[in-house]
């Protein structure tokens, strides 16, 4: 969509801005400080139809929207002259939409107060919306454009604190309620948390929380409450969740059981007795969520909207039912969309979207962040992809002529719950329940092999579908019966006339009328003796009603003419009626208010019928979400670049993930990418902590990464890239990749390097999957060092988790010679020498891994790739060479020995040592030596001269032994 007008409707709105000048200002300059950097943005509705920003706003919408600055006009005197834009209606629904699910930004809409005419300088607040709560902005922004992800709002309640044991870190009971009014569901979930809140952030990236409620602190700042206050914001804030604070008052569950009540369905509760206090909610009996679940009703107002009432479901989400993720591994792994980017591929929400409906993108969005830890529903989703995978036709046809035209049903359900609903509405549900038969009768022609297959299919889609068809079977019927389907080619959407008597009657008038307006438009013809539709035309306009219209050359027949009224006159005629003509115009217009009262009234019952087939159509939703999301894995697993296989899941705890030419899928779909796959082969108490060295660029980022998307595809359900594939169960996956300045938030580099270590040392088991890109380069090299060498020997040798640990740090390799379930990696790279420096030399990627150790990270020659100005590389180069120099300096004479030689020496050694040592106590054997008199050092030294005098002739013969000797 364009941004910009054309030159009358800009001029139009411009005028109308300056219009609204002197006392608007005033109004502007008394309303509380908001900003979008304080994360609000705010709208006036002017009457003209077109919306407007100022002060702070106007220059983000100049800045965001429009790319310069050039539209901003300044309202009022020069002394007080306020920043302003205007923005037509689709520009601004367009903007504000996005900052409502992009920006993450809350949103005001000011409308002007009654009374005050085409100039008004006085509003009031009629909308107000934020990330996590759209109610009131829904039907306004998300009307045409179906919403790809929940808008979920989160409360929190930390309750008391304690400690885990001596020396310990502290614990905290954390109660939290949330809620998505998309498809009105509640959900509470109570647990214990660190310090750090790992498993509250577990929890938001489960939910893709999009705002969370919180208490505010106290005055002083300084309480143990404002400490963890902080921490959670600091959570919040890494997850990209918006955070409204609320007074410590609403959260108190002192009227939650009356409020739940009103507002769930009676399958919520588990009574079906009408009684309040007898009705039982198990959620309310947990500690501390019911109270965040009472701050929640109270910020969304749920209870005020008479539609809510007996409408909402609830549930308990458990943490441990899916595996647990962190901010750190949903970046590193880019597994959501990164703000509408052109390359979609870029993401893996955006690779393995290939659904057909809304509803099925929204639930993929889900499932990426809820893998699964069950391997039985995690192997029922693979059976269904590879049955799919295997009928390429029925996966077209389901695809192509049925979830293509599957509109979005809980959108639609809402619509009805709320009465908004058209008739529109009532027809496309209606063209639904006509695709039914033929999507029952497509999947029942799949033939899979053994009764387990096809028992899978009844239970998730068949038996549920013959289920809604007969249920919406009723439905088709009243469509047909109060419908005109004839008219919906037109995009007509209206009652059937024969459907009610009245409405007949009502027809039949209209149809007299047409046919009298046709016989004056003929009569006319024939009295001026002009050619009916070419140069006398008869028109329903919209100033005079049904009238006649001649062309400009034939104007002057009915000019000084008594049978014929003059009306007006234009570029493309002269309008004109006729005294019987002007009756019937006005008949028509009465009958046809009659008709469109007598059907409105018709519509709200037919609307009120098909509202009564919403949990129908929800529970329908479901199943084509789940069936659409299906498809597109098994889509997607045939249509990858090189085909991808179905993983062995094992239990938990199996012990060995292994991946046979791994790939990375959203770098092998990349244009121009010939993607190199590596094996991976983790295995508990052998090779379960790989440290990965190599050049920069040289792949060791991408080996890590294929690894954690592999394994997390596996537990959804999907195909993997490879081509073979053995992956247990994971608990968790937990990434420390890459280094981002949070200057803002007052965090640096390495502090942000630091929580994200801290909470992957907190939360990690040895179920997890844990994958570090670099650690420790945000401080000096010793410091950084000395730590990467202690959180890699803590997971090694603690946790035992699965880890791959990346690193420029050379050194750290030695940590193989410690612990023998710690293995070395590397990237390979060529090394062509091109002149007579060290720094001299060609570098070829192949960025294949191999075992063993690279010493060397070819960091200038990255920077020769970056096109760095040819002084600064010839330098970097110099200051390189100049300091490998210095560091090797001491081991420049160092002599070289052939292995031969070394090998005899050590033997030489061994053999030497061996007879002194046996020696020794023969000779002091039996003697009764007083300890503090003994001559038995004396006695060892003496004997150990005898011992080299003796083997003299061997230690002259072997160079390595004579170099030892003398650097003793």
């Amino acid at each position: 969509m364009s941004l910009m007008y054309g030159k009358e409707k800009e001029s139009s709105q411009e005028t109308a801005l300056a219009e609204h000048d002197p006392g608007f200002c005033t109004f502007f300059a008394k309303l509380p400080s908001k900003s979008p950097e304080t994360g609000t943005i705010r709208l006036f509705l002017r009457p003209e139809g077109f919306y407007t920003a100022h002060g702070p706003d106007a220059r983000y919408v100049a800045s965001h929207v429009f790319r310069t600055n050039t539209v901003i006009k300044n309202l009022g005197g020069s002394g007080r002259a306020l920043p302003s834009v205007s923005l037509k209606e689709s520009v601004a629904k367009t903007f504000l939409r996005e900052a409502l699910t992009t920006k993450q930004l809350r949103v005001e809409i000011w409308e002007p107060e009654p009374g005050q005419g085409k100039k008004p300088s006085k509003f009031r607040l009629a909308k107000e919306a934020s990330p996590g709560n759209l109610q009131a902005v829904e039907d306004l922004l998300f009307d045409s454009s179906d919403m790809v992800s929940a808008p979920i709002v989160m409360a929190i309640k930390i309750a008391s604190s304690g400690t885990a044991g001596s020396g310990k870190a502290r614990t905290k009971a954390v109660g939290v309620a949330y809620a998505d009014i998309s498809i009105r569901e509640l959900g509470v979930s109570e647990f214990v948390d660190d310090d750090l809140f790992s498993n509250t952030e577990s929890l938001i990236i489960q939910l893709n929380v999009k705002e969370a409620l919180i208490t505010t602190g106290t005055a002083s700042g300084k309480t143990e409450r404002d400490v963890d206050l902080n921490k959670l914001k600091a959570v919040l804030e890494r997850c990209g969740v918006v955070v409204t604070e609320r007074k410590p008052s609403e959260f108190t569950a002192k009227n939650i059981q009356e409020d739940l009540v009103r507002l769930l369905t009676p399958a919520s509760t588990s009574s079906s007795v009408t009684i309040d206090s007898a009705i039982t909610i198990p959620q309310l009996s947990l500690s501390h969520a019911p109270s965040s679940l009472a701050a929640l009703l109270s910020y969304l107002a749920l209870l005020s909207d008479p539609s809510n009432h007996g409408s909402f479901a609830i549930r308990t989400h458990d943490l441990t039912q899916y595996m647990r993720l962190d901010a750190s591994a949903l970046r590193a792994m880019n597994l959501s969309e990164s703000g509408g980017g052109a390359n979609k591929n870029t993401t893996l929400l955006g690779l393995l979207n290939k659904c057909k409906t809304t509803q099925g993108t929204r639930l993929l969005a889900t499932w990426l962040k809820q893998p699964l830890v069950n391997l039985h529903e995690i192997r029922k989703r693979q059976d269904l992809v590879e049955l799919f995978v295997d009928n390429a036709d029925t996966r077209r046809t389901l695809q192509d002529d049925y979830m293509k035209y599957m509109p979005d049903l809980h959108r639609i359900s809402k619509r009805f719950q709320k009465s908004v609903a058209s008739l529109e509405d009532v027809v496309r549900v209606y063209q639904v329940t006509l695709k039914l038969s033929g999507l029952i009768a497509t999947l029942e022609a799949l033939k899979p092999d053994g009764n387990d297959l096809q028992e899978l299919l009844n239970e998730i889609y068949l038996t549920k579908l013959h289920e809604y068809d007969e249920n919406l079977s009723k439905y088709s019927e009243m469509v047909e019966q109060t419908l005109d389907l004839d008219e919906l080619d037109n995009h007509r959407f209206v009652i059937k006339a024969d459907y009610d008597a009245r409405l007949r009657q009502l027809a039949d008038r209209l149809a007299e009328v047409r046919d009298g307006l046709d016989e004056q438009h003929k009569d006319v013809g024939e009295d001026l003796g002009v050619e009916l539709d070419k140069k006398l035309h008869l028109e329903n306009s919209q100033m005079y009603g049904y009238c006649l219209r001649l062309t400009k050359n034939e104007a002057k027949l009915v000019h000084n003419k008594r049978a014929y009224i003059e009306l007006g006159t234009t570029k493309s005629g002269t309008f004109f009626t006729t005294k019987t003509l002007k009756e019937l115009s006005n008949e028509y217009q009465e009958v046809t208010e009659s008709y469109t009262r007598t059907q409105n009234g018709l519509v709200k019952e037919v609307i009120n019928i098909a509202s009564t087939y919403t949990p129908v159509l929800e529970a329908f939703d479901h199943v084509v979400a789940h069936l659409d999301l299906i498809l597109s894995l098994a889509h997607v697993a045939v249509n990858a670049p090189e085909a991808y296989v179905r993983p062995t899941v094992l239990e938990k705890g199996s012990g060995t993930l292994v991946l046979r030419e791994a790939r990375h899928p959203c770098l092998e779909v990349q244009d121009d990418v010939n993607f190199i796959p590596n094996d991976v082969e983790l295995v508990k108490d052998e090779s379960e902590f790989q440290i990965i060295t190599g050049p920069n660029m040289g792949g060791k980022s991408t080996f890590l990464l294929s690894c954690g998307v592999i394994a997390l595809m596996a537990q959804i359900g999907s195909f993997v890239p490879c081509s073979e594939a053995q992956v247990p169960i994971l608990d968790s996956i937990l990434c420390r990749v890459g280094a981002g300045d949070s200057q803002l938030k007052g965090i640096s580099t390495f502090m942000g390097e630091m929580l994200d270590i801290a909470t992957i040392l907190r939360s990690a088991t040895s179920d997890s999957l844990i994958i570090i890109d670099e650690l420790g380069r945000g401080t000096s090299t010793y410091d950084g060092f000395g730590l990467a060498w202690a959180i890699s020997e803590h997971i090694a040798s603690q946790i035992h988790a699965f880890c791959l640990f990346a690193t420029h740090f050379h050194e750290l390799t030695a940590l193989d010679q410690q612990l023998p379930h710690v293995k070395n990696l590397h990237v390979v790279a060529h090394v062509a020498k091109t002149g007579d420096s060290k720094q001299d030399r060609d570098i070829t990627l192949l960025y294949k891994v191999e075992p063993g150790v690279c010493d060397q990270s070819f960091g200038i020659h990255v920077a020769e790739l970056a096109n760095f100005p040819e002084s600064v590389v010839k330098l970097a180069k110099k200051k390189a060479e100049e300091l490998e120099e210095f560091n090797t300096d001491g081991d420049e004479d160092e002599p070289q020995f052939s292995k031969e030689d070394t090998d005899a020496g050590i033997k030489i050694v061994e053999d030497l040592m061996r007879t002194w040592a046996s020696r020794v106590p023969d000779e002091l054997d039996g003697e009764d030596v007083v300890m503090s008199d003994s001559p038995l050092p004396e006695l060892q030294l003496a004997e150990l001269k005898k011992c080299v005098q003796e083997f003299q002739p061997q230690i002259q013969a072997n160079p390595w032994v004579q170099h030892l000797l003398a650097t003793l």
